[in-house]
């Protein structure tokens, strides 16, 4: 008997093996038609124990994932023998799912932190490259706009970020397949970090240049800001659309001098610079009642923002006059609540 008893063992250990190595698909179709075949035979073998299918389904589901409530049970033998087979069949194969199901959460966690998984979302900002200045500017994004969408792309192992909004994609920006795993022709701006694990400044600066070409060629239209070691190397840009640049070194050196030569300088800087000091810059649109910018100057002015520049120029305070033109994104200085406020009116 024990011998007979070892080879069911072995004999159901490699049935349960056999549908573990099944697909996924048919497994699941299996399991579901199991659960409404049974449910069915039940009702029908059993009548009174099971008036209706919900009453038959409720048993099967609480018999194959052994939660066994009691509050419904078979009393003839037709319905024993095929609740034994139940028992048998059902309860493996349920097992197999869910154990499926568990896997399935577990790889797609792991595929997720390791960045081989494409994203799917649209008007994301894409980040490419990872450092501490990344790191930061990801964290400015997150404090203006804490339900932006942000993909970041780099040579990492693994995520270095985890946050709901960050996407991580693994692998070199310069590769098109890539940057079609971070859905760029869907992205709103993309910003370029130098690699500082380059020593050389012009190889640095070309590496950049190409991942900016590879950016524009997929995605054509888009915001792109990139950060340059060397200003005279902007130059290799100029067939590329790049909106803004970043000179990091030289930026640092010449907020040191301004700090020597105007006491306070520097904090005024961080101010605009960082939402996490003082007053920040934003930006708006015109508003249709604004004709001139100085009636753009004094009503946001009245409400407590300072208005600073329209566009790139700086000089309104000379250009108070002049009508503001259709689309005018203007730039203004205040805090947070202040902007909160404009933005609620427009």
């Amino acid at each position: 008997m024990s011998d007979e008893g070892g080879e069911w063992t072995i004999l159901f250990r490699r049935f349960l093996k056999r549908l573990y190595t099944l697909n996924n698909w048919l497994i699941f179709i299996s399991s579901g038609f199991l659960i409404i075949f049974s449910a069915i035979v039940m009702t029908i073998i059993e009548p009174e124990t099971f008036s209706n299918y919900f009453d038959s389904f409720w048993w099967v589901m609480t018999t194959v994932t052994t939660v066994g409530y009691g509050d419904f049970y078979p009393v003839s033998v037709a319905g024993r023998v095929y609740a034994v087979f139940l028992y048998l069949i059902g309860i493996g194969l349920i097992g197999i799912v869910i154990g499926k199901l568990v896997e399935g959460f577990a790889q797609f966690r792991i595929k997720q932190e390791e960045g081989k998984m494409s994203y799917n979302g649209k008007n994301h900002i894409v980040v490419v490259g990872w450092s501490k200045k990344a790191e930061h500017a990801l964290e400015e994004i997150r404090l203006a706009d804490p339900s932006k969408e942000i993909v970041l792309i780099a040579m990492l192992e693994k995520t270095p970020v985890k946050h709901d909004n960050v996407h991580f994609v693994h692998g070199d920006a310069a590769d098109g397949a890539v940057l079609e795993m971070a859905n760029i022709k869907e992205a709103k701006s993309v910003i370029i970090f130098a690699d500082d694990s380059i020593e050389d400044n012009q190889l640095t600066d070309g590496k950049s240049l190409l991942i900016a070409t590879g950016i524009e060629r997929l995605a054509g239209d888009l915001h792109i800001t990139v950060e340059i070691k060397v200003e005279k190397h902007m130059d290799l840009f100029k067939h590329v659309s790049v909106d803004e640049f970043i000179i990091s070194d030289e930026m640092i050196s010449r907020m040191a001098a301004q700090a020597v030569l105007s006491n306070g300088a520097t904090t005024i800087y961080s101010q605009l610079m960082s939402r996490k000091v003082g007053e920040d810059l934003y930006q708006i649109p015109a508003s249709p009642k604004w004709v001139t910018y100085r009636d753009a100057f004094h009503r946001l002015l009245e409400k407590g923002a300072t208005l600073i520049s329209s566009g790139q120029d700086m000089n309104i305070n000379r250009r108070l006059d002049e009508k503001i033109p259709q689309g005018a994104i203007l730039y203004i200085i205040c805090d947070q609540d202040t902007y909160s406020k404009l933005t609620a009116e427009k």
